[in-house]
């Protein structure tokens, strides 16, 4: 399972509505409208579905 990452929804890869190919990395969206919010802003969404936090001292 993947995690949409524009509203963070549970995705079936298999299933999902739409893909998009960002950095080599696949992302699946629950719906269309999802990967049309992902496709104009990448760089907001993508990574946050990575789990790892920038700490800062």
């Amino acid at each position: 399972m993947a995690i949409d990452p524009v509203c963070k929804m549970t995705v079936d890869e298999s299933k999902a509505a739409a893909t998009s190919e960002y950095n080599g990395k696949t992302y699946y969206f629950c719906a269309a409208g999802c990967k049309e919010t992902f496709d104009k802003e990448p760089d907001k969404y993508a990574g946050e579905t990575e789990g790892h936090e920038h700490s800062h001292h």
